[in-house]
């Protein structure tokens, strides 16, 4: 496995955080074609089949970190 790129994480940590394609492509001020585009290479980097699995192998193996994921309120206080 490779590390992932400076984008890719970028990416991958916005989709861990809840957003979505559009929404990330936003912040980024790119098409969310194009956050496809980057996390579909993310995920073969990591050995991933899905936005899921490539979260959980990027907390894995450091890539993310688990300070990194952010809760929402409305979760925080059912738990």
């Amino acid at each position: 496995m490779r590390d992932l790129t400076t984008r890719q994480r970028q990416v991958l940590l916005l989709a861990a955080n809840g957003n979505t394609n559009a929404q990330a492509a936003t912040l980024l001020g790119i098409t969310p074609h194009s956050v496809a585009e980057i996390l579909t290479a993310a995920y073969r980097r990591l050995g991933a089949f899905d936005r899921a699995q490539a979260v959980a192998i990027a907390l894995a193996v450091g890539e993310l970190g688990v300070h990194e994921i952010h809760i929402p309120e409305q979760q925080r206080s059912a738990a």
